[in-house]
């Protein structure tokens, strides 16, 4: 991956970091010849299911590491639910919360714990308007938007729920309100593009897009870029950072085009880039302006910002060095989408 630290090396190396979950999986063959796991979360599932509680959603994880892993170390875990909340109401439905942890160990001392929450409900019953009845969500006529007037909890732990619903939603957090270029063809019917979830390691990042400009983090105590944003430095460790604005110049390192799933806001094939930036850094995006199949790994593109609708403005990187759309030697160009662009959210934890 890139990572090449000097204490992955050594006779006190430690194991690169990863998510704790990824060290306990099985893989496509399980965990062949040691116990299985108990009929307790069957068990579970099964009442929940004949109380009508047929769906489930993740909603959110905690994980706590306490030392690094070294070679050699046999590693284990014990998994077990640690609890079941009162039932409660969400937009979504009714239904309980459900903490399992899982306390993963290194030659028998706690290395981590991880503790992965999921809400099993009974959907809410929509009518033909798309209201949801049982949840007690209404449409506000002429306004464009929702009103929960009976979103509440059986319980008074109203938090839960509603950061439950946060969770949720997550794919359809709104990005940053962006300028609106000249010109921009208004979406089509059903192809609203999905929005940025934007959060406090990356808000910079699109702040600096909704000015139509492409910022890089750099490490103010080793003076590394690093994209996409992060709350600390992987080279030093240092948490203090600026930016540095892209001069819009790049290569495609890679790519791929995608022709399924099918989506109403896009229209396949299309090309997707993995992108280094003259700055040395990379970033996923739409390869735009020459057929996806003439995309090429080396192929020069130059960063343009495309205006998808009213809120949501993009940063796509175009084939070749015309500055089309108004861009000049100084700086990127700009351009409005036309019904049948491609977009997609690019970097900044999008």
């Amino acid at each position: 991956m890139g990572d090449a630290h000097p204490g992955y090396r050594g006779p006190d190396a430690v194991a690169p970091p990863t998510m704790l979950q990824a060290w306990t999986m099985g893989g496509l063959a399980g965990h062949a010849g040691r116990p299985g796991r108990s009929d307790t979360n069957d068990e579970l599932f099964a009442l929940l299911d004949g109380a009508g509680c047929t769906s489930v959603v993740a909603t959110d994880c905690e994980q706590e590491y306490l030392r690094p892993l070294r070679l050699g170390d046999e590693i284990t875990f014990d998994s077990m639910i640690e609890s079941v909340s009162e039932r409660k109401t969400t937009k979504l439905g009714t239904g309980y919360f459900i903490t399992t942890r899982m306390d993963v160990r290194a030659g028998g001392e706690l290395a981590g714990t991880h503790r992965f929450r999921i809400l099993k409900y009974a959907p809410a019953r929509r009518n033909p308007q798309g209201d949801e009845g049982s949840a007690g969500v209404s449409a506000a006529k002429g306004a464009g938007r929702t009103t929960d007037p009976a979103d509440t909890t059986d319980t008074a732990d109203t938090a839960d729920t509603a950061s439950t619903a946060d969770a949720a939603t997550a794919a359809s957090t709104a990005a940053p309100a962006a300028p609106v270029g000249t010109g921009a063809a208004p979406p089509r019917p059903g192809s609203s593009r999905p929005r940025p979830v934007v959060n406090l390691d990356n808000a910079g990042f699109w702040e600096g897009v909704g000015h139509r400009r492409l910022l890089i983090q750099r490490c103010t105590g080793c003076g590394t870029l690093r994209f996409p944003w992060l709350p600390g430095c992987n080279t030093c460790g240092g948490p203090a950072w600026d930016t540095v604005e892209a001069s819009g110049e790049g290569t495609v390192y890679s790519y791929v085009v995608m022709h399924h799933p099918s989506f109403p806001a896009f229209d396949p094939p299309y090309a997707v880039g993995l992108i280094e930036l003259a700055e040395g850094v990379r970033m996923v995006s739409n390869v735009v302006g020459v057929p996806h199949d003439r995309v090429e790994v080396g192929l020069p593109v130059r960063l343009e910002f495309r205006q998808y609708d009213e809120e949501l403005l993009l940063p796509v990187f175009r084939a070749g060095t015309g500055r089309e759309g108004g861009g000049t030697a100084g700086g990127p160009a700009t351009s409005s989408a036309k019904p049948g662009a491609v977009g997609v959210p690019s970097g900044g934890g999008s």
